[in-house]
């Protein structure tokens, strides 16, 4: 029950959830594959990798584009020889109310959350049936779980991402692994992309109220990578105890 040595892409690496899952898989002896838009934050996030005496390389990547997934997985190829693990994590939540019209960010949220996840599936799955062998790890959220008003266009991509995570899984067959990761309250950047301004203070003061670490979550990825070969975990929710 080890990630020594497995080698793990990872997208929206450069923050949050990302860079803390791509830290702690790396201590653990994984070689991690950071994707995401801010090269400068990947090159810090490389080097304290290294500095720590892990191993990581990295590549911009903007996950609207199916070309840069690809580029993702080639670059683990490349510099590792195989990827055992994609992480799907990528993801942004301009949330607001329908009645606010905020279509454009609507499709923001599809085309990051939603087609973001569908092309790096799409990526590595190439990749993993050659090697007979992968894992796919979806992050989705509680927001599509317990519905809430202001997250209704936000929880219903997660949520689709949810049933084609599911569908992945009964499909994948006795080589492929397929996780979901369900955070609930996270105290990361999410809020800064929060445009409207009404749902941004409400959202900021649950932030500061109950959001754990992002640690956590990257502990229940850890927890579902480490798993023998013949071991899926296919859902995992992590949630503040003071979330409703």
């Amino acid at each position: 029950m080890s990630v020594k040595g497995k080698i793990v892409a990872i997208t929206g690496a450069s923050s949050g959830i990302g860079r803390a899952t791509a830290k702690l898989l790396a201590e653990h002896g994984a070689c991690v594959v950071l994707g995401a838009r801010r090269e400068s934050k990947l090159q810090a996030l490389e080097k304290e990798i290294t500095a720590a005496g892990g191993v990581a390389a990295y590549r911009t990547i903007d996950v609207r584009q199916r070309d840069d997934l690809e580029a993702l997985v080639a670059t683990a190829i490349e510099r590792f020889g195989r990827i055992d693990a994609i992480i799907n994590n990528a993801g942004i939540g301009p949330i607001s109310r329908f009645d606010a019209l905020r279509v454009d960010e609507w499709d923001a949220m599809i085309d990051v959350n939603l087609r973001g996840t569908l092309y790096g599936i799409a990526a590595a799955l190439p990749a993993f049936q050659r090697q007979n062998a992968g894992h796919v790890v979806n992050v989705v959220s509680t927001a599509g779980i317990v519905m809430t008003p202001s997250m209704g266009v936000y929880a219903a991509t997660k949520n689709a991402v949810r049933t084609a995570t599911e569908v992945l899984r009964q499909e994948a067959g006795p080589n492929l692994r397929v996780t979901e990761v369900s955070p609930g309250m996270i105290s990361t950047d999410f809020i800064e992309g929060i445009a409207d301004d009404t749902t941004k203070q409400m959202i900021a003061g649950l932030v500061h109220e109950i959001a754990i670490p992002p640690d956590a979550i990257a502990r229940g990825i850890l927890f579902a990578l480490e798993q023998p070969s013949d071991v899926d975990v296919g859902s995992i929710v992590i949630r503040p105890t003071a979330q409703e």
